[in-house]
């Protein structure tokens, strides 16, 4: 009776087992994202580290922005930013146009109108994004979050 009693636990745990798994995260390479992913309107808000020479600064200096950006669903949008360079207002003309690229793995590229460049993480739903900044001399990354549908 004893031997039933275990093949009896084993078999509940076999067969409920398959079920649980089948419920798990999904598969690598299951995430597709288009240009259509990113769209609506991103906040973001940043403090960057910058070296000599990146934005004509001749010393290490502390850099921070805050904005936002829309994305306009096809590679293209516009970006609203304050910018300042230790504490002194860069008075950044905005709005800046934007460009960008997805791959189907949701990784891409962003770069900003006279501006950096970013490698961009993107979430499979377009409800965030990760960014690092490649531009030289320049040491930022951030997270970026929808906050509203695009701007009609």
């Amino acid at each position: 009776m004893k031997r039933a009693g275990l093949w009896s636990i084993v078999g509940v745990f076999m067969s409920v087992g398959p079920l649980a798994v089948g419920q798990g995260y999904a598969k690598e390479g299951d995430a597709r994202c288009t240009l259509a992913t990113l769209n609506g309107q991103y906040l973001f808000a940043e403090t960057v580290t910058l070296l000599p020479p990146a934005f004509g600064v001749k010393a290490p200096s502390v850099a921070a922005s805050a904005g936002y950006h829309i994305f306009n669903g096809d590679g293209t949008g516009t970006d609203f930013v304050t910018f300042t360079v230790n504490g002194i207002d860069q008075n950044v003309p905005s709005p800046l146009a934007i460009t960008y690229t997805l791959n189907p793995d949701c990784t891409g590229t962003y770069s900003v109108q006279n501006g950096p460049n970013f490698d961009i993480f993107v979430a499979v739903d377009g409800s965030a994004l990760s960014h690092i900044d490649t531009s030289p001399g320049v040491s930022a990354s951030g997270v970026d979050r929808r906050v509203g549908s695009k701007a009609e």
